[in-house]
């Protein structure tokens, strides 16, 4: 398929209509296949994604203090979240790379499908200026905003098992979906969590990974007080 039909596919996934092209191609090239690569757009994207995070973040916690802003802010830009996002809109179907990195599988690369992400919002902005990131940033963002507690007691499994290894100093967890089934319109998403503390993993099944990723964590939760109380 022709380079600009790729892209004008992936337009249509972003629902953004791009007026320089060749900004979405640049933010698509890693630094493995040109000299000319996304590492500009990300710095770039990866600056105003903090800053409007952070903004979205003062004004839905108004009381909040810094330390829990900036808490927040670092659970929702962290690599694993970006990552997730970039596959969600497949992105990793588009990104040029070498030959060493589409060998070993690179486009599936957590870092660099989030890297390739931050380098794309830097790409819209210079395309279109700070709004339309906005725009785009809450959309990606908002099932992930709708998850945020300040109070320790309502955070989201996945939040709590996070802390709970981090107060620890381990790895974080790692998600991993092992099934996809059932109709188009009703899939069944099957998710295995595993942590570097237990050679045990927990799975769960939802109707989103989303879900079945919680689902996952919560069940591992258990597990590791059963063990370690």
């Amino acid at each position: 398929m022709q380079r600009s039909k790729q892209l004008a596919l992936l337009e249509q996934t972003l629902d953004y209509k791009f007026l320089n092209h060749s900004l979405l191609d640049n933010a698509l090239t890693h630094r493995s296949h040109s000299g000319t690569n996304n590492e500009r757009l990300e710095f770039l994207g990866d600056s105003i994604l903090n800053f409007i995070v952070a903004e979205l973040l003062y004004l839905r916690f108004p009381q909040a203090p810094e330390g829990d802003l900036s808490r927040l802010r670092a659970a929702l830009v962290r690599g694993e979240s970006l990552a997730e996002i970039a596959k969600d809109i497949a992105l990793g179907d588009y990104l040029n790379l070498g030959e060493g990195e589409l060998k070993s599988g690179g486009f599936r690369r957590a870092s660099i499908l989030a890297d390739a992400l931050e380098a794309v919002i830097g790409a819209i902005y210079l395309d279109s200026g700070l709004e339309s990131c906005k725009t785009f940033i809450r959309k990606w963002f908002d099932s992930r905003f709708n998850d945020l507690s300040l109070a320790t007691g309502e955070k989201d499994p996945k939040s709590q098992l996070q802390e709970w290894l981090q107060g620890r100093r381990k790895p974080l967890p790692v998600y991993s979906v092992t099934e996809i089934g059932g109709d188009s319109h009703n899939q069944q998403f099957t998710v295995v969590c595993s942590v570097s503390l237990l050679a045990d993993t927990s799975t769960a099944t939802a109707t989103s990974r989303k879900a079945a990723e919680k689902e996952a964590a919560l069940i591992m939760l258990k597990k590791l007080e059963q063990v370690y109380g």
